[in-house]
């Protein structure tokens, strides 16, 4: 099934969840997050057609953190929806749920494999032929 090409609508408030999340991180206002010591960033935020829900995804710099950070978020959601819903204008706040960001582990792991000498070899068969 192919992805539906996300609405203007939902890329502007997606792109405005993501900026008031990243805000809030930097600027520390997030207690379940202070323990933790590792820099998180907000990759991408994407909003379902309805509006009514927000899939926020975060890379860490340290990776065995993830899920502690991913839960820590996932508590804090009701802060995020309360200040998004004063610095927007916004008839519904969406809900938001946070999901870690494999993209880069995946991307890391595609490039290691064509580097891979037995992959090497097959391209190069392929070439001659």
């Amino acid at each position: 099934m192919a992805l539906k090409e996300l609405s203007q609508r939902q890329l502007r408030v997606g792109q405005e969840i993501k900026r008031i999340i990243a805000e809030e991180i930097n600027q520390g206002r997030v207690r379940n997050l202070e323990p933790i010591d590792t820099l998180v960033t907000i990759m991408e935020t994407t909003v379902s057609p309805d509006l009514k829900y927000a899939d926020v995804y975060f890379v860490t710099t340290n990776g065995e953190l993830d899920e502690k950070v991913r839960e820590a978020l996932q508590l804090a959601s009701n802060h995020f929806r309360k200040v998004v819903a004063t610095k927007t204008m916004l008839r519904y706040v969406p809900e938001i749920r946070f999901f870690i960001d494999n993209t880069m582990a995946e991307a890391d792991k595609i490039e290691k494999l064509l580097h891979d000498p037995k992959v090497q070899e097959d391209l190069k068969k392929q070439d001659e032929a």
